[in-house]
Parts: C-alpha cells; sequence; structure tokens
C-alpha cells in the first residue's frame, strides 16, 4: 500500500493525494549522536504508540551510522547499535508506523567527500543487507542535508553509487534522497537522479523564515539572539511566500514524476507558541494540499510538539499538525 501511493504521488494528476500519506515526526537528538542520551533524548518504548495515538503515520529516525562503524576497509557497524536500530524498527511496526532510517550525520563526508566516499557507500551496503527482509513502511533516507564541500555534481556522482550497494537486496526499496544546501526546495533542479529507478522519494526541508524559525538557536550564532521576539502572523503576504515556495518543489516533482517528502520543518522553542502554532499548521496543510507528505522536526527536544518532562502533547503543536477533525 505504501509503495502504491507513493508511486501515486508521482503522477502529475495526483496533486490532491490522500493527505494522511507519510504524517510523521523525528525523533530526534537521540540516536544521530554519538552516545543516545548525550543531547537529552533517550528513546522509549512508549514514545511509539504515542506518536501513533495522536494520528501520525510515520517516524523518521536521524542515525549517525559512521560514529558506530569500524576502521577501513570493511566499515562494519557495531552489531549492539544494529541491535538498538532493530528494536526501533520492531517498535515502530508493531505501533504501524513508517519508518524512515535517516543517514543523519557524517562530518567527514561533509568535509571530505573523495575520501569518505567508500566508507558511506560500505555502511549503506551492510543497512541494505541487514533490513532487507523488512517490509515496505521501512525506508531508507540516503544522506541529511548533503551541503558544500559535497557540491552538488559530488552528491550526484555519489547516489547511483549508493543506489548500487542497495537495490541488490531491496529492489523496490522506497530510498529518500534529497538535493544539497541542507535539502533545500530551490536547489531540486540541481538534483540528477537514476531514470530507471522509479522508487525514489524526494525530500526537501523547510525552515523558512529563519528569522522566526531559529531565533535565539545557539548553533546559528549571536545572530540568532537578534532575531528573538520574531512574530509569524499568518498574514495573506507571509502564506503567499511560504506556497510559492513549496509549489517551486511541487512543480519540480510533478516535471520529474517524483513524489516529495517534506523531511524536516519546525520551529524553535523560544518563538511564541501562537506564532509556532501558526507557522506549523500553515506547512503542513500546505504540504498536504499538493499531495506532499511530510515529518514534522521534531518529537521530544528544542523543536520539540511533546514535552517529556510532563508527558503530554504541546496541544497547540500537535493540533497544528494533526487537527481534531483529520483524526
Amino acid at each position: 500500500m505504501l509503495r502504491a501511493l507513493l508511486l501515486a504521488l508521482a503522477m502529475p494528476l495526483a496533486a490532491h493525494a490522500d493527505p494522511m500519506i507519510l504524517r510523521g515526526i523525528n525523533l530526534g537528538n537521540a540516536l544521530e549522536t554519538p552516545h543516545e542520551g548525550q543531547w537529552g533524548v533517550v528513546l522509549q518504548a512508549g514514545y511509539f504508540p504515542i506518536i501513533r495515538q495522536a494520528g501520525f503515520d510515520t517516524i523518521r529516525v536521524p542515525i549517525d551510522w559512521e560514529d558506530h562503524a569500524g576502521p577501513a576497509p570493511d566499515y562494519i557497524i557495531d552489531p549492539e547499535f544494529f541491535k538498538r536500530i532493530d528494536w526501533v524498527v520492531t517498535n515502530a511496526k508493531d505501533n504501524q508506523l513508517n519508518t524512515v532510517l535517516d543517514y543523519h550525520t557524517d562530518p567527514g563526508l561533509l568535509k571530505e567527500p573523495d575520501q569518505y566516499a567508500d566508507r558511506f557507500v560500505a555502511i549503506w551496503k551492510q543497512i541494505a543487507e541487514h533490513y532487507q527482509h523488512e517490509p515496505d513502511e521501512v525506508l531508507f533516507e540516503l544522506l541529511n542535508e548533503p551541503h558544500d564541500p559535497l557540491t552538488a555534481e559530488k552528491w550526484n556522482a555519489l547516489i547511483p553509487r549508493a543506489l548500487a550497494v542497495i537495490r541488490p537486496t531491496n529492489l523496490t526499496r522506497t530510498v529518500v534522497v534529497g538535493p544539497v544546501q541542507w535539502n533545500s526546495f530551490n536547489r531540486l533542479p540541481d538534483l540528477q537522479l537514476p531514470a530507471g529507478d522509479p522508487h525514489l522519494l524526494v525530500t526537501f526541508h523547510y525552515y523558512l523564515p529563519m528569522e522566526f524559525t531559529h531565533q535565539g538557536a545557539s548553533w546559528i550564532g549571536r545572530e540568532s539572539q537578534k532575531w528573538l521576539g520574531t512574530k509569524w502572523a499568518g498574514t495573506n503576504a507571509q502564506k503567499a511566500v511560504m506556497a510559492h515556495d513549496f509549489n517551486a518543489a511541487r512543480d519540480w516533482a510533478k516535471a520529474h514524476h517524483r513524489p516529495l517528502f517534506l523531511g524536516e520543518f519546525g520551529s524553535y522553542s523560544t518563538g511564541d507558541m501562537p506564532s509556532r502554532a501558526r507557522w506549523t499548521a500553515c506547512c503542513a496543510r500546505t504540504a498536504e494540499n499538493l499531495g506532499i507528505g511530510w515529518s514534522y522536526w521534531e518529537f521530544c527536544s528544542g523543536f520539540g510538539a511533546y514535552d517529556p518532562k510532563a508527558e503530554a502533547w504541546r496541544q497547540p503543536l500537535l493540533e497544528a499538525l494533526v487537527p481534531t477533525r483529520s483524526k
């Protein structure tokens, strides 16, 4: 069923496909760290039914594979780490959740792509072999947010190399792949995909305007402190900018007969909640109206829709993502 819906989304007439497809949330700040818990999040079995019962059908799981791989030439993935990812996949299946296994973190590849390309391919070969018998509801995401020095030219050359080690064991597995410049929608025209592979889901991320979504975010630098207090009122002009951006992505997808997945969008907790809820709802509804699946960033950390201390959803964000009328 998942594969059929994804293929349908790739067709030009499917602009109003079922909005329930790939309505997801990212399990961020947990497994994309060298040690789970390092960024404050340890995944719990109870999270999976909470997510499913709220109305989501998908989890995207950011993973730091390279820190759990051995030395050259084999780059063997730690069996204990595989067991932890297996636990995630099993819990997702038990709760009827699609799972996107996202290769999220690889500083070496991003800084020196020529030097670390072989390791990247070797890791993907192991992932593919390990999960080859999983159902269609398990998706692979090649790499989160490629950016310079991993240029479009180098990324386009690396994509078929990775697919070449995935397809022998996962011929029809849905593989998620996005453009450079942090999966920017306006770099979709630079993305070159193998024409003979129909099982690719194209992703992009959306955090615009950054002055709103990343106000006060320490990793952005001092500039983000100047953005504190920025609101998003949801004016017609603001909505028009978002619609323009999403339509640009959808126009590219229709021209190339590829389904789209908004793999990340979210706003940091320093923003005011009414603005965050308005912006989040606008992203989700705009995507759905164009037949674009989505996954909110993220579950229970700095952008979180769920408060792990209170053990409760932040209701304005949940309602923005999964309106009661749609459950």
